[in-house]
C-alpha cells in the first residue's frame, strides 16, 4: 500500500465514481420491466437490485482479469494518468446518455475510454486488439441478438402455454416470476459490471508496482467496487428505467418475465466465459424480443433507432474524449488538474440540467410528460407521440 500516491488515490476514487454511475445507469437492466408491469414497487425494486449487485461482485473475477490484463498490455507502460483519463471519458459519456434517457453501455464507455487513453498515452502497442475483438466487439454484436431471439421465443411460449388460463391469475403468476427473474439479472449484473471497476483499480495498482502483473483484485477492491455499484443502483437511474420499461414497448408481465429470464441466462453465461459484454445491450435486446413476441408485436422504432445509434457511438465517443484527456494529462500536473476540473464541471452541469425535468420513483411510469427530441417544424403546435419522443430525456 506504500505505492499508493495521491494521484493513485484520485484514480481509485474516480474509478469508484464511475462504478457509481454504472450502478444508476444500469439499474434499468434488471428492474425496468418489473417496475413497468407493477411486479415490484420502484423503491423496493432498486433496493433488491442494490443488494444483489453487491452480492454478485463476489461470485467471479474473470471479467476483471479481462480488463486488468486483457484489453491493455500491462508491460507497455500504462500509468495512473492514462487510467484517470480513461475514466473521465467513460463517466462523461455515461452522464450524457443518462441525461438523455438513452440506455447506452456503461461497459463500452469504459472500454472506449481505456482504449482511447492508452492509444494516445502509450501507443497502439498498448492495446491488445485481439482481445478487444474476441471479448468485446463480437459479444457486443451477438449478445443482444441472442437475448432478443431467446426472449422472443420465450414470450411466444409463455402466451401459448397460458392462452386458456384466467387473465388475472396468469398476470399475477408472471409478476411473481418477475420478482425472481429480475433479481437474477441483478445478481448477474454484479458478476459482470462490478468487476470492470475492479479490473481498472487492479490495473492502476499493477501500473505503480503495488501488485504484481497478472494479480487478481484484492479483497478491499472487490468490496469497494461492489459497494459503489450497489449504492449507484439504489439511487435509481429513473430516466433510463422509464425508457426501457415504457419507452421501447408496452411490456406485459409474461413479456417481462421472458425478457428477464433470457437476459439473465446470457449475462451469467458470458460472465463465466470472461466476456466483458454490455448488460444494457443484452437487456435491451431481451425487451425488444419480448415486444415483438407479444400479442401486438410492436416496438417504438424511433427510440430503438436512437438507442442503436448510441450503442454504435459509445465506444468511439468515449475513446475520443479519453484521448483528449490523455493528451492533457501527459502535459503535467496542470493537465491533470484541468481534466479533473472538466470532469467536475461537466458532471455538475448535467445534473443541474436534469433537475429541469426530474424523473423519480413517483413518476417513472408516467409516459405523458416526455420531452421531444426530434422536432419537425409545422405551421402550428404539435403533440408529441411515443414514436417521436425520447421517453426520459
Amino acid at each position: 500500500m506504500e505505492h499508493i500516491s495521491f494521484l493513485v488515490a484520485v484514480v481509485i476514487i474516480t474509478a469508484l465514481a464511475f462504478d457509481f454511475t454504472n450502478g444508476f445507469h444500469d439499474t434499468a437492466n434488471a428492474m425496468a420491466t418489473s417496475i413497468a408491469t407493477g411486479a415490484l414497487r420502484p423503491k423496493v425494486a432498486v433496493t433488491i437490485a442494490a443488494v444483489l449487485n453487491f452480492a454478485g461482485a463476489f461470485l467471479s473475477v474473470k471479467v476483471a482479469t479481462t480488463i486488468s490484463g486483457g484489453i491493455v498490455n500491462e508491460k507497455a507502460g500504462i500509468h495512473p494518468e492514462i487510467i484517470f483519463a480513461a475514466l473521465v471519458g467513460a463517466i462523461l459519456w455515461n452522464l450524457l446518455t443518462w441525461l438523455r434517457g438513452l440506455p447506452s453501455s456503461s461497459s463500452h464507455a469504459l472500454y472506449g475510454g481505456l482504449i482511447g487513453a492508452t492509444v494516445v498515452g502509450v501507443g497502439l502497442n498498448g492495446v491488445n486488439f485481439d482481445t478487444v475483438v474476441t471479448k468485446i466487439l463480437i459479444p457486443a454484436i451477438a449478445s443482444p441478438l441472442v437475448a432478443g431471439l431467446a426472449s422472443w421465443g420465450a414470450t411466444k411460449l409463455a402466451y401459448a402455454i397460458t392462452r386458456k388460463g384466467d387473465g388475472a391469475t396468469v398476470t399475477k403468476g408472471f409478476k411473481t416470476g418477475q420478482v425472481f427473474s429480475s433479481s437474477l439479472i441483478s445478481l448477474a449484473h454484479g458478476t459482470n459490471d462490478a468487476q470492470k471497476t475492479m479490473g481498472i483499480i487492479t490495473l492502476t495498482l499493477v501500473s505503480v508496482g503495488a501488485l504484481p502483473k497478472g494479480a487478481l483484485p484484492p479483497t478491499w477492491v472487490i468490496v469497494s467496487a461492489g459497494a459503489a455499484i450497489a449504492l449507484g443502483t439504489y439511487m435509481g437511474g429513473w430516466r433510463i428505467i422509464r425508457s426501457m420499461g415504457k419507452g421501447l414497448a408496452d411490456i406485459q408481465a409474461p413479456q417481462g418475465f421472458a425478457s428477464e429470464s433470457a437476459a439473465a441466462t446470457v449475462i451469467l453465461t458470458s460472465s463465466h466465459m470472461g466476456f466483458g459484454l454490455s448488460t444494457t445491450q443484452v437487456c435491451s435486446g431481451g425487451i425488444m424480443g419480448a415486444g415483438l413476441g407479444g400479442r401486438k408485436g410492436e416496438l417504438r422504432w424511433s427510440l430503438v433507432r436512437r438507442m442503436v445509434y448510441t450503442w454504435g457511438l459509445t465506444l468511439p465517443a468515449a475513446a475520443a474524449v479519453a484521448g483528449l484527456a490523455a493528451y492533457a494529462v501527459e502535459q503535467g500536473t496542470w493537465g491533470v488538474v484541468l481534466v479533473g476540473a472538466t470532469l467536475v464541471a461537466g458532471s455538475g452541469a448535467m445534473w443541474l440540467i436534469s433537475r429541469r425535468q426530474p424523473v423519480g420513483a413517483d413518476n417513472v411510469n408516467d409516459v405523458s410528460d416526455v420531452t421531444p427530441v426530434e422536432v419537425t417544424p409545422t405551421a402550428g403546435p404539435t403533440t408529441p407521440t411515443p414514436a417521436s419522443t425520447t421517453v426520459a430525456a
